[in-house]
């Protein structure tokens, strides 16, 4: 590894992540005119975002930084793949890695993998229903997307959340940070979908200032120091169609995706750093009757 990489690693152990990031969100969250003007504009040309997909293309829109990276897209921009037996991708962003858990281990780079049990918040009976199913972790840059929309249809079981740390989650500290997506602070959602579970694991990181879903609003910050879990039997139920949108991060992170075993074999054209667009074809069901 560069000397430089190394010097970027060591110095997110050193760095004090969560003071940082909600400095961070609380300027990301600020009414500055045309500072806040400025710093879209800059952010823009330094990512090469492509504003003409945006809802509203001109940054002076944008009355905070965090409207504008939690920006919406033209409608009908993505349309969602939609054939019965296919899962659409949840995120514009990248493959980090896909494939198998196997003895409840999700692989996180070469030489890294990590618990599915840890990643769910230390919960054997949540994690046991994907164990020996898929996973698939996709990254979401700077510059993508950054609102989370539902691969299948489904109906929200439980929410957990886990506090953590905030490491970066970009490729670099993905390969050299052991158990990345289940140290850092994270918001599990679980659905029951008509063909079996299905988890979306939506990942903090470093200047995360916020992740948010469509019916609880801001999970964190602020952030906690226990586990606590959300259980939605029993009450209204809250169901969502495959496409809509089911959360959104204030600068970005990365999604884990899983299923259970039987239930689903990724598109063969997927594959580690291949590039995602929401809605394009993930997976294909193994058997579309319902459970």
């Amino acid at each position: 590894m560069k000397l430089l990489d190394v010097l970027k690693i060591a110095a997110q152990y050193l760095l004090p992540k969560h003071a940082v990031s909600r400095l961070v969100g609380y300027l990301a969250a600020a009414e500055a005119g045309a500072v806040t003007t400025w710093l879209i504009k800059a952010f823009i040309k330094r990512f090469n975002i492509n504003m003409s997909e945006a809802e509203f293309e001109d940054p002076a829109h944008y009355k905070t930084f965090n409207a504008f990276f939690t920006r919406k897209l033209k409608e009908g921009l993505r349309p969602v793949v939609a054939a019965p037996d296919a899962v659409a991708l949840p995120v514009d962003g990248c493959i980090s890695q896909l494939g198998d858990i196997q003895y409840g281990r999700i692989i996180q780079a070469k030489r890294h993998d990590f618990s599915a049990r840890e990643l769910l918040g230390g919960d054997d009976d949540l994690s046991d229903q994907f164990q020996n199913g898929k996973f698939a972790t996709i990254y979401l840059s700077p510059r993508d997307y950054h609102r989370i929309h539902m691969p299948l249809d489904g109906e929200l079981q439980s929410m957990v959340y886990i506090p953590g740390d905030l490491f970066s989650v970009n490729p670099l500290t993905a390969q050299n940070v052991p158990n990345l997506f289940a140290r850092n602070e994270r918001v599990a959602c679980v659905f029951k979908t008509p063909y079996g579970p299905m988890a979306l694991v939506l990942v903090g990181a470093t200047i995360v200032a916020s992740i948010e879903t469509v019916w609880a609003g801001t999970v964190t910050p602020p952030a906690g120091k226990l586990v606590k879990r959300w259980d939605f039997h029993g009450n209204t139920p809250i169901t969502l169609k495959k496409g809509e949108e089911m959360g959104l991060f204030k600068l970005g992170s990365t999604v884990v995706c899983l299923f259970p075993p039987n239930m689903l074999e990724f598109a063969e054209h997927l594959k580690p750093e291949t590039e995602t667009r929401l809605g394009q074809i993930f997976a294909q069901l193994n058997n579309t009757s319902a459970q």
